[in-house]
């Protein structure tokens, strides 16, 4: 079994008097250890795939696994559990309490959890060991994606979901952001889906999903991922 699977998924909302279907028949998997574009244009569904993956948003039918738990059945409660502890969110928006300095932003996260990595050993992974005291207004962009970063990853999440996590910043700072994602994925092993519009990441991807039209039109592996520093756009 894959660590992650869709199976016919299907996510439909209702607005107004018209039903709209974001996601219709979407099915694929992932393996553990796995980083993963997931790509499309805008409006093709893909965040939407993010959200249920993560908990945020429901299926209204198929199957979404996760290490082998069964996400499109679980009730609130038990979501509320996953998404504190299997999961760790990264935004375009770095979503940063402003007045907490980084290492305290980083606890922060780590306090609801049950298994949390020691806040200033992940501000020290992302290369922040310098600016652990700073608020979130004395660092660059790129510095403030590194917090949310190292927040995200002080859970100890089985998953990593990152929607957008360089659409903020400069190109030169956004390949650094997804060279310290590609470096997580392959010094811990940890699971990564970066979600994008940006084709030329998928060069980094163990596995790339391309979505249109709310389904997966296809999926490729990989077997030689290029360096993240080498990725221009």
């Amino acid at each position: 079994m894959a660590f992650v699977e869709f199976i016919d998924v299907c996510k439909t909302y209702q607005m107004g008097d018209v039903e709209v279907r974001a996601v219709h028949g979407m099915s694929f998997s992932i393996e553990r250890g796995e980083l993963v574009i997931i790509v499309g244009p805008s409006g093709a569904g893909k965040t939407t795939v993010l959200n249920m993956l993560g908990g945020m948003d429901a299926a209204t039918s198929g199957t979404i696994l996760l290490d082998g738990h069964r996400v499109s059945s679980l009730s609130e409660a038990q979501l509320t559990h996953y998404r504190r502890h299997d999961i760790g969110f990264v935004f375009q928006f770095y979503n940063l309490v402003q007045n907490l300095t980084a290492r305290e932003n980083v606890e922060l996260a780590s306090q609801i959890c049950k298994h949390p990595l020691p806040a200033d050993e992940t501000l020290e992974l992302v290369g922040l060991a310098n600016r652990m005291d700073n608020f979130p207004a004395q660092l660059s962009g790129g510095e403030q994606q590194r917090v949310a970063i190292a927040r995200a990853l002080a859970k100890n999440p089985k998953l990593l979901l990152c929607d957008e996590p360089t659409g903020a910043l400069d190109f030169q700072t956004g390949r650094q952001i997804l060279r310290l994602l590609q470096d997580a994925c392959r010094t811990t092993g940890r699971t990564v889906v970066i979600v994008t519009h940006n084709l030329a990441f998928t060069r980094i991807a163990d596995r790339v999903v391309h979505v249109r039209e709310g389904r997966a039109a296809q999926v490729e592996v990989n077997t030689h991922p290029a360096d993240a520093l080498t990725v221009e756009w």
